[in-house]
């Protein structure tokens, strides 16, 4: 007797509870990125903390040093690192998720899975990443003095943010890269520029005008970093609540179309990959 397997069709949090259903495929995917992103690697995993601590290095130099950007009497290196955790773990997430359903052509060809599993799994990698992050921003703290606050537990609070921000944007480039394989190409422009244009080496309340504070808030990693930075540094950096809110909803909005343009598309990846 052929039985066919099909794709459940329905609301978001049907789509959600399919992925809990194959939760074992789910982590052995994640697993697996975890393992192939340091595969034949001479540092292996060390990359995970020498590229935040060079790249803090680099813009405490270029930005508190010589720019001197206001720090509101905050270490400029914990500012700085305590940002970076939330963009590396967009950034490396979504270079690898973008290319996910591609590089997973011959899967996707022979059978059926929750094809959200994909990207998801590549994007739930970066807690790994991000639990080694961690322990360096409190050795950070210890060495510049920064008071731990209760804040602090919030800051899990704000990592599922930047997955869910992270993986809203995945499944947008991923499932677009399937059918137009330009992305390869526009999303390493989108994480070079993206740095620069998300307040990760300044703080932008002291940036840019008044005028354009909500156009800013439009990028949805602005609450996240915002929220990060609350968390570890306290009230002196409580966000801009107005702004903080819109780039939450652009958030929000982006992992509804996202969801939304995947599952309507993913029905054509076995033919066009």
């Amino acid at each position: 007797m052929e039985r066919i397997i099909r794709p459940q069709r329905g609301m978001i949090a049907v789509n959600f509870a399919e992925l809990w259903r194959y939760r074992e495929l789910f982590g052995f995917l994640a697993w697996r990125d975890i393992l192939l992103r340091y595969k034949q690697t001479y540092l292996g995993v060390t990359w995970v903390v020498l590229q935040p601590i060079l790249t803090t290095v680099v813009f405490t130099v270029l930005f508190g040093r010589f720019a001197k950007f206001p720090s509101h009497g905050a270490p400029y290196p914990v500012l700085t690192f305590v940002a970076l955790i939330p963009w590396q773990f967009f950034s490396n997430t979504l270079a690898e998720s973008s290319n996910s359903m591609v590089a997973s052509a011959r899967i996707i060809s022979r059978i059926y899975f929750p094809r959200l599993i994909i990207p998801a799994s590549v994007v739930a990698s970066g807690f790994v990443e991000a639990a080694i992050s961690f322990v360096v921003l409190a050795i950070f703290m210890v060495v510049y003095r920064v008071t731990p606050r209760p804040e602090l537990l919030l800051l899990p609070v704000f990592l599922v943010g930047t997955f869910l921000v992270s993986f809203a944007v995945g499944a947008w480039f991923s499932a677009l890269n399937v059918k137009y394989r330009d992305v390869r190409y526009i999303v390493p422009f989108v994480t070079r520029l993206g740095m620069y244009v998300t307040p990760v080496p300044f703080l932008w309340m002291d940036v840019v005008p008044e005028r354009w504070r909500l156009w800013y808030c439009l990028n949805p990693l602005v609450a996240m970093i915002d929220g990060f930075r609350w968390c570890v540094l306290g009230p002196n950096f409580t966000p801009y609540w107005p702004g903080f809110a819109l780039s939450l909803g652009v958030g929000l909005v982006l992992l509804v179309t996202g969801l939304m343009y995947f599952r309507n598309t993913e029905k054509t990846f076995a033919d066009i990959v």
